[in-house]
């Protein structure tokens, strides 16, 4: 009888710990994770969060686990490789998502909007960023984050195994190729603003010089802040759907090509 109840207690025991393995990487994600590890976010909510998103990928890595949770060693320095593998898979995603704050604060410097802050933000941000982040974070719940965010997770294990540290020359030019991508579609998002405030300037000045007499930028201020709204007001539909498409490659190809 205790035979049967010792080698059932140690089936038990590895399950725990493989469990365990996979909370780390989980909560090293969900700690940065779009949406769901926001700061505004309760630290309890994320943590139940956490605990859900392990009792889906559980099940479909565990068998893959269960060799690594029976070595002691090998489950010592996973509990350093999880947690690692889990904040670069929670920050490709957070990275992209400041795609809309980084194009925000050009578009609200483009438009001399830049000293009006979100009240709405934990951290202090341009309105027009703010209501693009959260615009954008919206768009990810509505095309299916949790979904998503479950495969990649379970898909992840292929890319970076348990218990082995992923190779940090791969992780610094993906690391590297990723960041390039993020500046290049926020300036990509805030181009238009740009442009118009580059030409808007420009003519101020030709007109300032023509007529030194005039203050040019009584006049131009508001103007170039209403068209900064109107344009912003005509734009901002096809920028969020923009984003969300390269936010929905990011998804299905996290580690794929440029």
């Amino acid at each position: 009888m205790t035979e049967p109840l010792a080698s059932l207690l140690a089936v038990a025991q590895n399950s725990l710990l493989t469990a365990f393995l996979v909370f780390l990487r989980i909560g090293a994600v969900m700690a940065v994770l779009p949406a769901f590890g926001e700061r505004s976010v309760p630290e309890r909510v994320r943590l139940v969060l956490a605990i859900g998103f392990t009792a889906i990928v559980f099940p479909a890595v565990s068998e893959g686990l269960a060799p690594l949770a029976a070595s002691q060693e090998k489950v010592a320095a996973a509990l350093l490789t999880e947690v690692i593998s889990g904040l670069i898979l929670g920050l490709s995603l957070r990275l992209f998502v400041m795609v809309l704050q980084i194009a925000g604060a050009l578009i609200a410097q483009s438009t001399s909007l830049s000293q009006i802050f979100g009240g709405g933000a934990v951290e202090a941000q341009p309105a027009i960023a703010h209501l693009l982040s959260v615009a954008g974070l919206a768009l990810a719940v509505m095309m299916g984050l949790h979904v998503r965010v479950a495969e990649l997770l379970i898909l992840s294990y292929d890319v970076f195994p348990a218990g082995f540290m992923a190779p940090a020359r791969d992780v610094m030019i993906w690391s590297v190729d990723h960041v390039g991508r993020i500046f290049a579609l926020s300036f990509t998002l805030a181009a238009p603003f740009i442009i118009a405030s580059l030409v808007y300037n420009v003519a101020l000045g030709v007109i300032n010089r023509a007529m030194p007499q005039l203050m040019v930028a009584f006049v131009g201020a508001p103007a170039i802040t209403l068209g900064g709204l109107l344009l912003l007001f005509v734009s901002a539909p096809l920028l969020l759907e923009t984003w969300e498409a390269g936010f929905a490659r990011l998804l299905l190809d996290p580690f794929g090509a440029r």
